[in-house]
């Protein structure tokens, strides 16, 4: 089971899907593309303690977290 996090200011929604389930993948892809398109950053764990990047969607990735845009002021 692959999970995505989508942290905001008041925590986290955590969203389950089957990588095998092509419907639960296309759901998932599909809220990958839509967060990203709003300015959210998508990193995937790689290894214990380590994550990278992700730019594009992948349904391989155990986790994915994204984090919101950072404003400054």
């Amino acid at each position: 089971m692959a999970i995505q996090i989508v942290m905001d200011r008041t925590g986290d929604n955590r969203y389950h899907f089957d990588p095998k389930d092509a419907q639960e993948v296309a759901k998932a892809e599909r809220r990958f593309r839509e967060l990203t398109h709003v300015g959210f950053t998508a990193a995937a764990r790689t290894g214990s303690g380590q994550v990278s990047q992700i730019r594009s969607f992948d349904p391989s990735a155990e986790e994915t977290v994204f984090f919101p845009r950072l404003v400054g002021g």
